[in-house]
């Protein structure tokens, strides 16, 4: 399977992914709920790290967990610090937000992702690829501009602000995992596994402070939605970690490829929570589908 359809394997679930967060975060605390569907991950890559450690050849390569120095330990710590206070930000700001909204400023982390990519690693889409990569950017612009139908002021939303931060952090997170498997060569299984447990080490902190009442906190409530964030999550990164594994594998491509989740999105939440304003916001989703659709056909 190439790098491009990989990528859209991972925007699949990704969506769905979404949808799952949404859920679990109706009325309910936030902490609890990201800490719980992390550590799902983290329980689905224990037993795969412990066979891969002490019985290898049992353990199907394409899952195996390969003895990596403490340096390299460190660069994956330094992966889960990221993306756990990029999902701190995100995961406040979609609780307050419509999903229909949230999803799509999440979206806008190509047009970072991209500039980075140019400006750090040389790489060069063809002409084709920068017109649907231009698609896709208009496209998340022009949500912003719908979201004030919704009665939403970007500029003056504190929860837009959250967004948005965890929107950078989750650029720089993309280029560190092209970073991590491309430049510093580790392997797929051996970044997800050990990323999965060292981001329940950075949250447990929150969570204890939660748990302590350090601050006003909600109520929690168990939902089944909880656990699939975990396992959505891990069939997303599996894919998109293993797209960028291939040499010829962009990020500046596949971020707005993985950023197509948010068609699934979309649809849970004009199906599901009767969000408003359908059409002109099915008007953008055509024109990143097409956008998509370019960068797809270019490759």
């Amino acid at each position: 399977m190439t790098w491009i359809w990989l990528s859209i394997v991972s925007a699949f679930f990704l969506g769905f992914y979404d949808l799952a967060k949404k859920r679990s975060l109706e009325g309910n605390a936030v902490l609890p709920v990201l800490f719980f569907g992390t550590v799902t991950g983290a329980l689905l890559w224990l037993p795969v790290i412990l066979i891969s450690l002490l019985a290898a050849d049992h353990c199907p390569e394409i899952i195996r967990v390969t003895v990596i120095p403490v340096s390299d330990h460190l660069l994956i710590l330094a992966k889960s610090l990221l993306v756990g206070a990029s999902w701190l930000f995100g995961y406040f700001a979609l609780k307050k937000l419509p999903l229909s909204i949230a999803a799509p400023i999440r979206a806008t982390s190509p047009l970072w992702t991209i500039l980075l990519a140019v400006l750090f690693f040389g790489e060069a889409p063809n002409p084709r690829q920068w017109f649907g990569i231009l698609l896709v950017l208009a496209a998340f612009y022009a949500f912003s501009l719908v979201g004030k139908l919704d009665g939403i002021q970007m500029h003056r939303n504190k929860w837009i602000g959250c967004m948005m931060v965890a929107t950078l952090l989750g650029a720089c997170s993309a280029l560190y995992d092209k970073y991590l498997l491309q430049v510093i060569g580790l392997p797929v299984a051996t970044v997800q596994a050990w990323f999965s447990l060292y981001l329940v080490v950075v949250l447990l902190p929150f969570y204890i402070l939660w748990m302590r009442g350090v601050w006003p906190r909600a109520h929690f409530h168990w939902r089944s939605s909880i656990p699939l964030i975990g396992v959505l999550l891990l069939l997303a990164d599996f894919a998109y970690f293993t797209a960028l594994t291939q040499e010829e594998a962009l990020i500046a491509v596949i971020s707005p490829l993985r950023r197509g989740a948010v068609v699934i999105a979309f649809l849970g939440g004009i199906l599901l929570y009767k969000e408003k304003h359908f059409r002109p916001k099915a008007l953008c989703i055509g024109v990143l589908l097409v956008g998509i659709a370019l960068i797809q056909q270019s490759s």
